[in-house]
This record gives structure tokens, sequence and C-alpha cells, in this order.
């Protein structure tokens, strides 16, 4: 039976919004070109388009938008806006800055670009067809940053919920608590990193990593994501437990290998910067319906 797509819609063009979606070790990102097509995005719609049971389905939506003044002079091709599923917008992921890097690449065809996002201007480098390496950082510790309800040891979180003790709490654009522990496998994530992700002393939640160390340059790590999902990589955790494994002086290395439950990404330490590199893949391409509204800078 032929379907004829044009006249599936009933909506007029004007109203309907083409997305790509795509995925970085199963981190999956419904993105949208502002760069023409200037129309805002309201919260309802944001969780709406990332809810799979009536929506796109993602982790995040991500916006590309002009660069601003402050992007233009620091050599930004586009600027990156993160959204998670429940709307509020954020700063930083690792995975998404690769995905829209590698749109970017398709369309000027170059290899290497600065990004502008809220994590400030990120380097990005094509290092394969469908592999992007990005720079993060810089990595830091300041209780302020997060921000926490009060002042306390960075190095030792004051919180634990059930193996989950002695945790590591860092900045990279957005807030990490990383948790080492002797077995992955034997944690049960939900269980217990959700806890710690709505511990009062996070007021706005918190990123909960949960890391084997292997060997010197190897880490298994399951991440308890903001707002609240169980995510199949991320790129900043896998950072900042690289980093949080060389600061506790459980290893020396300065490039690791991070398996996650989507696949293994690649850290290299330099001082308090990072550079993740992986993998990225486009799921599929299509149209959203939403109606205008006011733009929102």
């Amino acid at each position: 039976m032929h379907f004829d797509v044009a006249h599936f819609f009933e909506a007029p063009p004007a109203a309907l919004r083409p997305f790509v979606k795509m995925h970085g070790l199963g981190n999956h990102f419904v993105i949208f070109d502002r760069r023409t097509d200037r129309r805002a995005f309201r919260n309802a719609d944001i969780v709406r388009i990332c809810d799979a049971r009536i929506g796109v389905g993602g982790d995040q939506l991500l916006t590309i938008e002009p660069p601003s003044p402050e992007g233009i002079a620091g050599g930004a091709y586009a600027r990156m806006r993160i959204f998670n599923i429940d709307g509020r917008e954020v700063s930083a992921c690792g995975n998404a800055t690769r995905c829209v890097a590698h749109l970017l690449f398709r369309e000027n065809g170059g290899s290497a670009l600065v990004l502008e996002t809220g994590a400030g201007m990120l380097n990005c480098r094509r290092t394969g067809s469908l592999e992007v390496s990005v720079e993060l950082g810089p990595i830091g510790w300041n209780w302020r940053d997060f921000p926490l309800a009060r002042e306390v040891d960075m190095r030792n979180l004051p919180v634990r919920s059930g193996p989950l003790q002695n945790g590591t709490a860092l900045w990279i654009g957005n807030p990490h608590a990383v948790f080492f522990v002797d077995s992955l496998a034997e944690v049960d994530l939900a269980r217990h990193a959700a806890p710690i992700h709505d511990d009062p002393l996070f007021p706005e939640g918190v990123n909960v990593g949960v890391a084997e160390l292997v060997d010197a340059g190897t880490i298994r790590l399951a991440v308890w994501e903001r707002p609240g999902i169980a995510t199949r990589a991320c790129g900043t955790g896998a950072c900042v437990a690289a980093f949080a494994a060389r600061q506790k002086g459980l290893s020396a290395s300065d490039r690791f290998n991070v398996h996650l439950p989507g696949g293994r990404l690649t850290v290299e330490l330099q001082g308090t910067m990072a550079v993740m590199s992986g993998p990225v893949a486009t799921c599929c391409a299509g149209v959203v319906e939403a109606e205008p509204v006011a733009d929102f800078e």
C-alpha cells in the first residue's frame, strides 16, 4: 500500500520542525537546528519530544544555535544548548557535544572546530569517519560550583548509600559525585545511586558515577544521571571518573579506557583537562509538530 507522507500531516508545513536523532554509545539525543528556524521550545515541548511513549525519545534535546558575541570572539563555529528530559537547561554533555560536532563536520567538511556551550568553548576534532573527540574541562572541586547546600570535603563526601561511600565531587561544567566500588556488577544502580542524587546536599541534583577500577588504565562505569535516569553512556562522567582515580591515588595513568553499558570511551588527562573520544551514530531523521512561541535567549 502506498503511504503518502505529505497527506499524513494535517499541520501546515510551517508548524513542522525537522530533527536528527543521534547517539553516542546509546546516549541518545534529539537535535534541532535553530540557526535559521528561531522558534523556541516550551518546557512541555521538550518533555514530550524526549518521552519515547509520546514523542521521539531521547536522553536530552539539543539545539544548534548561532554563536553569541562571546562565542564569535572565541572562534566558535556554532553554539549548542542542552535540555534534560524535564525541560531544564544544563551546561555540559560530552556525548552530546561529539554528536553535534559530527553533524557540523558533515556540514562544513572540516576536521576541527570550536563549539560554544554553557560550559565554555569546547575544542572538537574528527578522529575517524564516525568518531569524534572533545576537550572537556577544566575539572574542578570547588564546592560553590555545584552548588552544594553547605561546604564539605569534596574528596570525601559525607553521603553514603549501601556500598557507595567516600565519594569524590567534581565539576566539569556539570556536577558529578564519583564512588569507587570493588565490583560494579554487584551494585544496584537505581537503588543505591538515586538516594544520593536526591540527597539535600545537592539541591539541584547530581550525576552519580559508580566506578570499578579494573587496572591502572581501565575503568568500568555506570552513571545515574540528572534528573534521575540510568544512562547508557556519560562522557563527562567518564572524564571525572578517570580524574577521580588519579586524584584518589588509585592510578597514575593519564590515559583510560572507560567501559560503560553502551560501550567504550577513551579519556586522556592533560592536567585538569580531559580529551574524551568515542563513536557517534545517526539513528533517524524526521519532523515534529510544534506551535510557534516566543523566542528565548
